[in-house]
């Protein structure tokens, strides 16, 4: 199944807008860890602990999951992937109908010959 020119538009629009995102949200990472960093060790905020460690480690983990998201995830279960499945599984329930209103026809015919 082919897709028209409007759905590889909007595949690369979406594709564009998750990267941008992402990129944002590294951007605002570095910049929210320098001055967690600056806050911690410079102007003493928490001063025995290094929580700034801690947070950015949280966010980097959280970074990395959005990076999966966009760059592995979302890349491959795109809309072909979504429509493959679909038809996958009508093509499963189309064969269990078929394959169910079989055996109550053979039922049926059955009991009316005896």
């Amino acid at each position: 199944m082919g897709t028209t020119p409007h759905e590889l538009y909007e595949y690369a629009r979406l594709r564009i807008k998750q990267k941008k995102r992402l990129y944002f949200h590294f951007v605002l990472f570095l910049i929210s860890s320098l001055f967690m960093l600056v806050a911690n060790k410079i102007f003493k905020v928490g001063e025995p602990n290094n929580w700034f460690l801690w947070v950015s480690s949280t966010w980097f983990f959280l970074f990395i999951l959005h990076f999966i998201n966009v760059f592995i995830t979302k890349r491959f279960m795109n809309k072909d992937w979504e429509r493959t499945q679909i038809e996958r599984l009508i093509a499963q329930q189309e064969k269990k109908i078929d394959e169910f209103q079989s055996k109550v026809e053979s039922d049926f015919s059955k009991k009316h010959t005896i």
